[in-house]
């Protein structure tokens, strides 16, 4: 794939599917609690994803690396574009809800989270 999208759609394409899968996990899991559940996984992924926007931002202001021009949509938070802070939060995503699947069985043993 070619143009503007590429990076966004093999962005969604990979992560999407892999997220869903985890959330519908999660809901399973943690059954009535899935709101807690986000409440608890989405401030840190957010907090995450601010902090590696911003390494990003400084890092491509430095020059330590660019993109691709015509590869992706054009939008940008600073110097950083669009589908990159994507990147970042599903990725964040990805591993907070796999860190709440993989703690479920200590919750219902009663041990620690």
């Amino acid at each position: 794939m070619e143009g503007r999208t590429a990076y966004l759609f093999f962005l969604l394409g990979w992560s999407l599917p892999v997220l869903a899968a985890q959330a519908v996990g999660v809901a399973v899991v943690y059954r009535g609690r899935f709101p807690a559940v986000l409440r608890a996984v989405l401030p840190p992924a957010l907090l995450v994803t601010a902090w590696l926007t911003a390494a990003d931002h400084l890092a491509i202001t430095a020059g330590v690396w660019r993109f691709g021009e015509g590869k992706n949509l054009g939008l940008r938070l600073g110097a950083v574009p669009l589908e990159e802070v994507l990147f970042f939060l599903l990725t964040n995503l990805l591993v907070a809800f796999g860190l709440a699947l993989f703690s479920a069985p200590a919750l219902r043993r009663g041990g620690p989270a």
